[in-house]
């Protein structure tokens, strides 16, 4: 990828993130809601393409969902079956195989937390 079209997704991200920023008090628990409105801004308003503008909402959801969580993802020692969670406090990293992830959060409809991107 390009620096050029990294900045770009940065700049992107970051539009969407700061959207959610703005409309988040207008749909308080309803999360799918907020995300789909920052989907339409960036697709519609700043004509970024559906699939890199699904990519860049997540993203941006993610941050702002998380944004005062201790845990960070370690994407370089993560594999397609295992993530691996850095506790910035304590310095330990953990590894949780993705089965478990799906288990608990994703094949548990009550425990659904999760926001579906076509």
């Amino acid at each position: 990828m390009t620096t050029h079209t990294t900045d770009y997704q940065a700049d992107m991200q970051a539009a969407a993130l700061s959207f959610m920023q703005r409309h988040q008090a207008e749909h308080l628990g309803e999360g799918q809601l907020l995300f789909t409105r920052a989907l339409g801004y960036l697709t519609t308003s700043l004509r970024v393409p559906q699939a890199m503008a699904e990519k860049l909402v997540t993203r941006a959801w993610g941050e702002l969902t998380s944004a005062n969580q201790p845990y960070r993802l370690d994407l370089e020692h993560s594999s397609e079956h295992t993530v691996a969670i850095v506790d910035p406090a304590s310095g330990m990293t953990l590894a949780v195989p993705v089965a478990l992830i799906a288990q608990h959060l994703i094949d548990t409809p009550k425990r659904r937390r999760l926001t579906a991107v076509s």
